[in-house]
């Protein structure tokens, strides 16, 4: 086929006229990185992707760039398989320890850059990554069978280098991001749509002032993993991941230094555990069960799990959670959680715990980390309805070093209900070390609220409902020193809402 001609605009490169050509079959890898090459070398500009179809493999971001997808746009990942060609490799990364493969490396993506700035994707196009894949090896460490994966999955057997080493071979070639960033500053995503993203529909790490509005993400993994991010700004998202999460924050070891993510807003945001496909194409589809840790769908916004860095002022608020697990705050690899604002948040249908506040001790960190913090985290206007009846909403800590100075006011949780004696005798283990989710501690003892080993917890203005009867109590604390409530009323089914008379220090009641 014959390229298009594209009459030039200053400033602006367009891909037809780098010898893209839009063709089913036709790959556009070099034309399109002509075009950003070449506006790099003339001091920044803006690369154009016309509509039109484009089968590409790895695409390097430059700084002072723009990529513009225009509306009817398709920047599709080529298959390695079926296209004659490969990504890009995966850069070395001997701090690849504690983290997973796919947490390591950045330039096997579709879109990577690496220590650039002033960089943006923009435009009302789709990047469809039908030719990635969503597997990679794990990471290399393993200090106990319990904190490699969750609980559901049964405990990790040990993997020896040998077969580690095998796994990452076959990576060879491969992508597993859309976009993926090491290093980088004043960086915007608007209005353009992701489908199928591989591993991470985007990997961010070590991004100081970040934007992304506008975006529609529909994915078969995690959507936005932001890792040790500075000054982020989230808005206007609908983020679709059945199988993982949607919207996570994270604080790694992937470059080596244990630093907080902070100073990150999320508002005005959707996320979902639709069947993958249903956001973009708005069927909005429900038939889809279990994810593939073998609990109920994912979707839902997280701080965790890794969290060597920690986590510090984030504000999270106006989001709406539909078939999706709940909101989850965690520490368990040595980083101080703390400054955390959630506010104005609607679930329905929600496949796991409506919150989870979870401090632990899997330290999937160097020797001599200490243990993780949890404190002040406030969370206000929450409404939730339709929740899975194996989980109430949970505040935990270890016993040694409680949660501390949480507070939760003006939040209504209707569950399922069902529950029987038998699941309100349960005395749930401790499982410090473990990989940190809802389920792992089972059915709970009580159906709306427990907590355990938290110091200065304030409950204010709590409504805890059943759709039908629970034979469990609503609340359950055991070792909260300090506690405070006021407004706490709990009913189970067709029974009238009764207020519960909670002491400002609780032994488990």
């Amino acid at each position: 086929m014959t390229p298009v001609s594209a009459q030039p605009v200053a400033g602006v490169y367009d891909v037809r006229s780098f010898g893209a050509v839009a063709g089913d079959s036709w790959l556009d890898t070099g034309a399109i990185n002509r075009a950003i090459q070449a506006a790099s070398e003339a001091g920044g500009g803006v690369v154009r992707v016309p509509p039109g179809r484009y089968l590409s493999f790895s695409i390097r971001l430059r700084s002072r760039v723009t990529l513009e997808l225009a509306p009817g746009a398709v920047l599709e990942a080529a298959d390695p398989g079926r296209h004659g060609g490969r990504y890009d490799a995966p850069e070395p990364n001997p701090h690849d320890l504690y983290q997973d493969f796919g947490h390591s490396h950045w330039r096997n993506s579709l879109i990577w850059g690496e220590d650039v700035h002033d960089v943006a994707i923009v435009g009302g196009g789709l990047i469809d990554g039908a030719g990635l894949t969503r597997e990679g090896p794990g990471a290399r460490w393993s200090r106990n069978k319990l904190g490699d994966r969750p609980l559901s999955m049964g405990a990790a057997e040990p993997t020896s280098a040998d077969r580690y080493e095998a796994e990452v071979r076959e990576m060879d070639g491969l992508g597993n991001k859309a976009i993926a960033l090491k290093n980088a500053r004043n960086v915007t995503f608007r209005d353009f749509s992701v489908l199928n993203g591989g591993h991470f529909a985007f990997l961010l790490t070590g991004v100081d002032n970040l934007v992304m509005d506008g975006l529609r993400i529909d994915t078969n993994r995690d959507g936005i993993d932001l890792d040790v991010v500075r000054n982020a700004r989230l808005s206007n998202l609908a983020v679709n991941t059945p199988n993982d999460d949607a919207i996570v924050l994270k604080s790694s070891l992937a470059l080596g230094v244990a630093r907080p993510t902070e100073n990150v807003t999320v508002t005005n945001c959707q996320v979902s555990g639709y069947d993958l496909g249903a956001l973009l194409d708005g069927s909005f589809r429900k038939t889809q069960e279990l994810s593939p840790d073998l609990d109920r769908v994912t979707g839902r916004v997280k701080l965790g799990t890794e969290s060597n860095g920690g986590f510090r002022n984030v504000a999270i608020s106006n989001c709406v959670f539909d078939r999706s697990r709940g909101l989850a705050l965690e520490s368990v690899d040595g980083g101080v959680l703390e400054d955390v604002t959630v506010s104005n948040i609607v679930m329905r249908d929600v496949t796991t715990a409506p919150i989870f506040i979870y401090l632990g001790d899997r330290r999937r960190a160097p020797k001599g980390t200490g243990v993780a913090s949890l404190r002040r985290v406030n969370i206000s206007n929450l409404t939730a309805y339709g929740i899975d009846p194996r989980y109430a909403a949970i505040v935990a800590g270890l016993p040694d070093r409680p949660v501390e100075d949480v507070t939760l006011s003006n939040i209504r949780l209707v569950f399922r209900g069902g529950g029987t004696a038998e699941d309100a005798a349960r005395v749930l283990p401790e499982l410090a070390e473990a990989y940190p989710e809802p389920s792992m501690f089972g059915v709970t003892p009580a159906y709306g609220l427990y907590v355990r080993h938290a110091r200065n917890l304030v409950l204010r203005d709590i409504q805890l409902s059943t759709e039908q009867p629970d034979a469990r109590p609503a609340v359950l604390v055991d070792d909260a020193e300090g506690l405070r409530a006021h407004g706490v009323t709990a009913n189970t089914g067709d029974s009238s809402p009764a207020a519960l008379d909670l002491p400002s220090a609780c032994p488990r009641l």
